[in-house]
């Protein structure tokens, strides 16, 4: 775990985004495409978390097309998308992280230098996004299903600090197992974020939370005594929400 904040920005989803559409369309994703600042900006799709599955990768090219130069990173390497040099990354206005195993993505990472060149790209402008699995790799800690059963993950990338819990709401158990393992320390204090919303994070710092649905919420948790509690978070709904 790295315990140094980088400079940039940073949005996690808790759910939503072209992974949770029908049809592609989500008001989270343009609004991480406005955040890139660019007419037509460059996003690459890393696929890790889900051992770079070709459907969710040409769901993303599909969702993308036409209003980004859209890749994907493989690090796998598959009949579809060949091995892909990591440090395409530092190229990139958005860099989208997919879901899937929060531990697997990481261990992968760490082995080709990934969070080291997204620093880098960061840096340097680059937006970094990502659901479930993908919101959690950026934290110290997070609740993941990286090992079957729910369990507590300290040992995230440390770009933003504390811990994080996506699918807040919408997954049996997660809401409570949550609150207990910030209640008993075994997490630090964080953030968790229901389905179709995302918190936005500028040099470490929260600066808003945002939903793509109306009804949900973000909330922070914090440490009272040996309990978890929850603290309503502001969040806005984005403008072309369903």
């Amino acid at each position: 775990m790295t315990n140094s904040r980088v400079q940039g920005t940073v949005v996690a989803l808790g759910g939503g985004g072209f992974s949770m559409s029908d049809d592609g369309r989500s008001a989270i994703d343009d609004h991480i495409l406005e955040l890139a600042d660019s007419s037509r900006p460059k996003v690459c799709f890393v696929p890790t978390a889900s051992g770079d599955s070709v459907d969710y990768a040409r769901r993303f090219e599909a969702a993308f097309a036409g209003r980004a130069e859209a890749r994907v990173l493989s690090l796998f390497g598959n009949a579809v998308h060949d091995y892909s040099d990591p440090r395409a990354l530092l190229d990139q206005d958005v860099v989208y992280v997919g879901g899937g195993s929060t531990a697997n993505l990481l261990a992968i990472w760490r082995l080709h230098g990934v969070p080291a060149i997204l620093r880098e790209a960061m840096a340097a402008g680059t937006v970094v996004a990502g659901i479930s699995a993908g919101m959690n790799c950026w934290f110290e800690g997070s609740s993941t299903d990286s090992f079957g059963p729910l369990a507590p993950l300290p040992d995230g990338l440390g770009f933003v600090a504390g811990s994080a819990c996506p699918h807040y709401l919408g997954e049996p158990g997660r809401r409570q197992k949550y609150l207990d393992w910030v209640g008993s320390g075994t997490l630090p204090e964080g953030w968790a974020a229901d389905d179709y919303t995302a918190v936005v994070f500028r040099d470490g710092e929260v600066e808003e939370a945002i939903a793509e649905r109306e009804g949900r919420h973000v909330r922070r948790v914090v440490r009272d005594g040996d309990r978890g509690v929850e603290q309503a978070v502001a969040t806005r709904l984005l403008s072309g929400s369903r």
